[in-house]
């Protein structure tokens, strides 16, 4: 998810087309071409530009509605719902041919992954593999982090593995069986939540630093960051 705002200026976009299966727009105020996944401008007077980055999850809609009571959802439009996606698209997607070859990787090119980048370094996890163990510690860019899965099975996070304020590195653990917390790490011994939110003692009412993951096929990462590794 990116911003608008661009050197003081709001732009608006609109659907411009598909890049080796890449979303394209197009600001309506410059005709610059923008790519989905880098938040860059590619073409047009902004060439070069970069969109401001703003942290986003993709949760299932019952770990988000427990965790926004009160939030908002865009409901279809009733005149143009024939034209919406149907349910199973992703199984149906999973199955096309990829216009990136990853032979070389040793990778399906649409096997699901949650791609890390950190200070230039980036890494890929096998989204089936990660669900399976639940919880990883992990270094990428030097910066320890700690990838956690949510009681659905479906939803992830990331976030730096330093204790808050501190700045302390901590290892973490999965503890689904205490008073709401989802794990526990190794300094202090406190539960945290699912945010990241430590859910009693020295901590309480402090979040570990959330760290930015992009769920996308294995070809489509490998694309835009050719020197990642995956585990």
């Amino acid at each position: 998810m990116w911003g608008r705002e661009v050197e003081g200026r709001v732009l608006r976009f609109r659907l411009a087309g598909i890049n080796n299966q890449n979303f394209l727009m197009r600001d309506e105020e410059t005709g610059s071409y923008w790519q989905q996944i880098t938040g860059q401008a590619i073409a047009g007077p902004l060439k070069g530009k970069q969109l401001p980055l703003v942290h986003w999850d993709e949760l299932s809609f019952g770990v988000w509605r427990d965790e926004n009571p009160r939030g908002k959802m865009l409901q279809p439009v009733g005149e143009y719902a024939g034209r919406y996606a149907a349910k199973d698209w992703d199984k149906k997607m999973g199955k096309r041919a990829s216009v990136v070859d990853t032979a070389a990787t040793q990778v399906a090119p649409r096997e699901l992954v949650v791609g890390v980048k950190i200070d230039g370094a980036s890494r890929a996890y096998r989204y089936e593999k990660l669900v399976g163990g639940k919880l990883v510690m992990d270094r990428v860019g030097g910066q320890p982090i700690v990838l956690v899965v949510g009681l659905d099975g479906r939803s992830v996070r990331a976030f730096e593995a330093k204790l808050p304020g501190k700045g302390d590195a901590a290892e973490f653990y999965r503890k689904e069986e205490l008073g709401g917390g989802i794990m526990m790490d190794s300094v202090s011994g406190a539960e945290w939540s699912f945010a990241g939110c430590a859910l009693g003692g020295e901590y309480q009412g402090k979040c570990l630093a959330p760290v930015r993951l992009v769920k996308d096929y294995w070809f489509d990462w490998w694309s835009y960051n050719k020197e990642s590794s995956i585990r």
